[in-house]
């Protein structure tokens, strides 16, 4: 049976005249439909689209256009637009206006200036699983994966006016946090339940919901959750990604069932193909961390693709995959487009216009 999915993606409210990000998410939340599940998120520069869960991708890809669109018509409704990027490429937004909401205002007592750039925008996937320990296991199986889809979804160059010489600097600025990035590797449910309840005691956790780590269970749905990705440019590279991911639960969920757990990658190593990705992008070469080897994020991708073929097979989607990866190497991630769009004018104006544009394409 093919798992559903859930998707979640954050967008940014800009200014169409300044290009700057405004925090006027609220308006913009009036303003659309209640056909959709668009709601507010952590700072006032943001909204959410959710979807129903589904296990077909291309309904899916429906959803995500429909709340792309609905989202958009609404801030046009208030002399406003949306942008699908991981990070605002204009604007002030140190410190982000929060939310609000208690839970936020309490989140800002206790991370403090590490709120300051929470203005980021991510891909969240979910897949169903059979339970939390379940969950815990897939996680084990992606964390090698992990930064080729970093490469893959990277679309945050740019923030404020600066070029970060990143690919993703929303992955570089989100791993500061004390419970982010890459999940640890748990050789059984009890060490996974063990580490939350010392990190509850640490004070690192406001709630269940501030275990950020790039997969993690869902604390609210039978679900394991993948947060890794930068909120793709356009609908298409999120398909692209969505299709990856599940396939990659999948094959996870296969090998746990045989009773392996994963290979414990060590954190170290981890952390700097995470790095390497978030830097580099499709652009460069990519650390993969099975063999330790450096080899192009090409190559990854294609041995990433070759991972999850049967799971793609038994879905149905391998030809769609297939498809959409060739598109996305071919093209170039979000970010590479986003410098392409600096290149073509100089200005970042003209890199917010494009992404204005290429949202709701």
């Amino acid at each position: 049976m093919v798992p559903l999915i859930g998707i979640e993606e954050e967008y940014l409210i800009v200014d169409p005249r300044t290009r700057h990000v405004a925090p006027r998410a609220a308006e913009v939340l009036a303003a659309a439909t209640d056909v959709l599940d668009v709601v507010q998120e952590i700072t006032r520069f943001q909204v959410e689209a959710r979807t129903p869960p589904s296990a077909d991708l291309s309904e899916l890809g429906s959803q995500l256009r429909a709340a792309r669109k609905e989202v958009a018509s609404a801030a046009r409704s208030c002399g406003l637009a949306v942008v699908a990027s991981g990070i605002p490429v204009l604007g002030t937004v140190m410190p982000s206006p929060l939310t609000d909401d208690d839970r936020y205002l309490q989140g800002r007592a206790l991370y403090r200036a590490l709120q300051d750039e929470i203005s980021i925008c991510a891909l969240h996937v979910h897949v169903d699983v059979p339970d939390p320990e379940h969950a815990v296991y897939v996680g084990n199986h992606l964390r090698p994966w992990l930064p080729t889809l970093i490469a893959l979804a990277a679309n945050s160059p740019f923030f404020v006016g600066r070029d970060t010489g990143y690919a993703s600097w929303r992955v570089i600025s989100w791993g500061r946090w004390p419970v982010s990035g890459a999940p640890p590797y748990f050789g059984s449910f009890g060490d996974y339940e063990l580490a939350l309840r010392a990190l509850a005691e640490s004070g690192a956790l406001l709630d269940a919901k501030t275990v950020y780590w790039d997969a993690r269970p869902s604390p609210r749905l039978p679900t394991v959750e993948i947060r890794v990705a930068d909120v793709p440019l356009d609908v298409a590279d999120s398909l692209t990604l969505i299709g990856l991911i599940r396939a990659l639960v999948v094959t996870a969920l296969t090998a746990v069932r045989r009773g392996d757990r994963g290979l414990p990658i060590p954190a170290e190593v981890l952390r700097a193909a995470y790095w390497r990705a978030a830097r580099d992008g499709l652009r460069g070469d990519s650390l993969d961390v099975r063999h330790g080897t450096l080899v192009p994020a090409a190559v990854m991708a294609g041995r990433l693709l070759e991972h999850v073929r049967p799971a793609l097979a038994q879905a149905g989607d391998l030809t769609f995959i297939q498809e959409g990866l060739d598109r996305l190497l071919r093209k170039g991630s979000g970010a590479m487009r986003q410098r392409r769009a600096y290149e073509r004018g100089n200005d970042l104006a003209e890199v917010v216009d494009d992404l204005i544009e290429a949202t709701v394409a």
